[in-house]
């Protein structure tokens, strides 16, 4: 990877290949923790870790800047451990292959990590600075945002002194986000019950997999295939016809990505194994022409497996497939207020097989509260209707967008005076850890800025060289514009 660290800005880069080397998927991140700890101590820096495990580095102000408002630099610690199906890798133990392809950087196989670790680079690079002008500055690295935002939630009143947050956590150069989807995640029980197969005497593995999944949140709005709701929708039009008998149920592997591959074992009778192939043949042609411009490259493929020893019980089964077929997924509602952006989702994100379930795991994400309850209305009847049960939990708030916000002014006159153009002000539909950062800080003022990433959330996943530069350049005008303390 040393590739990296020739690019510009250098600093940032040599901390994004170190945080690339130290493996740090969500709920594993004290390796990279306590490396950051150690470096920030030997520079002199005072560092606290509060009670649930965020980090809190400060560092003084450079000459002349002192009596400038305290800004706090936030990012999280974790990444998204996503791969791909052949690719061998083990996120909890081995490093992320990061490579310069053009004016892209990526990882071979695997997602890359910079969200938001290169939003956590520049913080750290600029406590690690000697040149850079800043009033007194605060660093606060999260843990486990994208498996539950447990740092935010955790994150008390009294750790902070700043006035102005600026989040890292933005995915593409050029618009200020001063607003963001609140979420909640909803876990629908199917309650499951067995039988030995009737006449299936042919066992068979059925994987859907080349789609191109996503974040649940910045993708939302491409149209991409869920590869759990297409293969519900493979077995609502042919298991009665093929007498197919399902043995397991299988796809995704995070609530909040989109989710690439999905799996089913089942049992059919061997006469129906040629109208299988013919009706698995059919129907990806179907998907790859309906989804020729968003996602044209789904493959259904199946394998011969051994012969299991129960089945589901048709009635399980039927409902099972009828509750996936029938929830929504995908857009909802767009926002009437901010055009192009997505107001409520839904990710029917994970779905696993137990002993005496099935569960269904799923984000629902809205700028507004009211869209939130409607989607978590429609997934509770749909479970009252197929006698499943359904549990919410996790609930974050949104961000409210302040139009008066002081610092996004900055920010985006700052920008302005760089570039020569406005910045787009936005409204995110992903979760930023902003709302619940308001709650123990309600009078803080927050913006939200970072590079062009696409696809994150999947092992596409890429960030533009070029827009971190500009991103840098940003972040360090915007620090030296931070206006005194007010009397």
């Amino acid at each position: 990877m040393t590739a990296l660290t020739q690019l510009y800005p250098q600093p940032l880069w040599q901390w994004f290949e170190q945080i690339c080397a130290i493996p740090h998927p969500s709920k594993h991140e004290h390796a990279l923790s306590q490396h950051i700890q150690q470096w920030a101590k030997a520079q002199g820096l005072a560092v606290v870790e509060d009670k649930v495990g965020n980090l809190i580095i400060r560092k003084p102000a450079t000459a002349g800047m002192e009596n400038c408002k305290i800004v706090v630099l936030q990012a999280h610690i974790d990444m998204v451990p996503q791969k791909n199906a052949d690719k061998v890798h083990n996120f909890e133990t081995d490093p992320i292959e990061a490579y310069v392809d053009g004016d892209w950087v990526k990882a071979r196989g695997t997602t890359l990590g910079s969200d938001n670790g290169i939003g956590m680079s520049s913080a750290l690079a600029v406590l690690g600075s000697k040149d850079i002008k800043h009033g007194p500055l605060e660093v606060l690295l999260t843990i486990d945002e994208e498996a539950g935002m447990t740092g935010a939630f955790g994150l008390e009143a009294g750790y902070l002194d700043a006035e102005i947050l600026i989040n890292t956590d933005s995915e593409q150069e050029g618009e200020i986000y001063m607003g963001c989807a609140g979420g909640v995640d909803a876990q629908i029980s199917v309650p499951m019950s067995w039988q030995a197969p009737e006449q299936s005497n042919a066992s068979f593995s059925l994987t859907m997999s080349g789609l191109k999944g996503g974040h649940s949140g910045v993708n939302i709005h491409l149209g991409r295939g869920n590869a759990n709701k297409l293969l519900a929708r493979f077995l609502f039009k042919y298991s009665d016809e093929l007498a197919l008998e399902l043995v397991s149920f299988s796809g995704g592997s995070l609530r909040n990505a989109i989710p690439r591959e999905a799996n089913v074992q089942l049992m059919l009778p061997a006469e129906n194994v040629e109208a299988l192939k013919q009706a698995i043949e059919s129907f990806q042609a179907l998907v790859r022409e309906e989804l020729a411009v968003a996602d044209p490259a789904m493959l259904l493929t199946l394998a011969a497996i051994d012969a299991p020893t129960k089945v589901m019980d048709e009635e399980a089964q039927n409902t099972l497939i009828d509750l996936l077929h029938a929830s929504p997924n995908g857009v909802i509602r767009m926002s009437d207020e901010v055009e192009g952006v997505t107001e409520t989702s839904l990710n029917i994100g994970v779905i696993s097989t137990e002993d005496e379930s099935v569960e269904i795991l799923c984000l629902i994400r809205s700028l507004i509260d009211s869209g939130r309850e409607e989607v978590t209305g429609m997934l509770t009847a749909l479970s009252n209707l197929s006698g499943a049960s359904i549990d919410l939990s996790g609930a974050y708030p949104g961000w409210k967008p302040d139009t008066s916000s002081p610092v996004m002014a900055i920010v985006r006159d700052t920008y302005n005076d760089i570039y020569k153009k406005d910045p787009s002000v936005m409204v995110i539909h992903a979760g930023l850890e902003c709302g619940l950062f308001k709650e123990p800080y309600p009078h803080m003022d927050m913006v939200s800025i970072g590079p062009t990433i696409r696809y994150p959330h999947s092992p596409d996943e890429m960030v533009n060289i070029t827009t971190v530069g500009q991103y840098w350049e940003l972040l360090l005008a915007v620090l030296e514009r931070i206006p005194a303390k007010e009397a």
